[in-house]
């Protein structure tokens, strides 16, 4: 009697793992491993990085962070932009200029098609002296970002101020003094000559707020440019007054391409 009881269990016991076999033969392969878990990964290696999902499955996870491999990590050429500010095509020039702001601020911005003012803090300082830098240097010092830091600070960073200084804005012909932004394209300046503003170009868009323009001028590629500039400018007029040539004149034209 006991060896049949002991035979019956171990049918029983042989039946059970039959069909447990069965079972877990019908499920999708790793379907237990595929449950992300709680937390974030956080090893973003450029500000452009999404966040990824980390899952239990190390595989997995390998496969997951190496394919949010961020654009902006590839060179970045500003050849374009030089080629339109050397023939003074300001015009294009500033929707380079725009393109090159969106590209550097990582994949969100790119997917967007504009900045968000706290994507500006991920533009690197090079990328954005670069930017500057030939926008300087084909305007003769007239156009730029540090120009127009240069100019906010003088007003004490009144944005009212500066947009009428650089003739963003203009005033209405109205009783009561009021101004408005002029019309783009047509009502802004697009030549370099005696009656363009200093620090018209490059435009940013001030409709939705001034975050955005506060952060580019804000950024530290620009800290202390300043008073180096108005250093400069006087010592300039200096060296033009004793009839020697500036040193802008004594330098040699950078290449910017990356």
């Amino acid at each position: 009697m006991t060896t049949n009881s002991l035979r019956s269990l171990h049918h029983h016991h042989y039946s059970f793992l039959k069909r447990l076999s069965i079972s877990e033969s019908t499920l999708p392969p790793h379907s237990s491993f595929l449950k992300p878990s709680s937390s974030l990964s956080t090893t973003t290696t450029t500000p452009s990085s999404s966040s990824t999902t980390s899952f239990s499955l190390s595989s997995i996870t390998s496969n997951s962070t190496s394919s949010t491999t961020s654009t902006t990590s590839s060179p970045i050429s500003f050849d374009t932009l030089q080629q339109h500010l050397s023939t003074q095509n300001f015009r294009q020039a500033d929707e380079e200029t725009r393109r090159l702001l969106i590209v550097l601020a990582g994949e969100a911005a790119q997917t967007r098609g504009y900045v968000f003012f706290s994507e500006v803090q991920f533009i690197s300082e090079a990328d954005l002296k670069a930017i500057d830098d030939l926008w300087k240097q084909y305007s003769n010092k007239k156009f730029g970002y540090s120009v127009q830091k240069r100019l906010w600070q003088r007003v004490n960073k009144d944005f009212t101020k500066l947009f009428l200084k650089v003739g963003w804005m203009k005033k209405l012909d109205t009783e009561a003094e009021q101004y408005n932004y002029r019309a783009f394209p047509d009502e802004f300046v697009w030549e370099l000559n005696d009656e363009t503003p200093e620090g018209h170009l490059p435009l940013t868009n001030a409709l939705r707020g001034t975050q955005l323009l506060n952060s580019i001028l804000s950024h530290p590629a620009f800290e202390g440019q300043e008073q180096a500039q108005d250093a400069e400018q006087e010592g300039e007029k200096g060296r033009l007054r004793d009839g020697s040539k500036p040193l802008s004149n004594r330098f040699f034209k950078p290449d910017y391409s990356i």
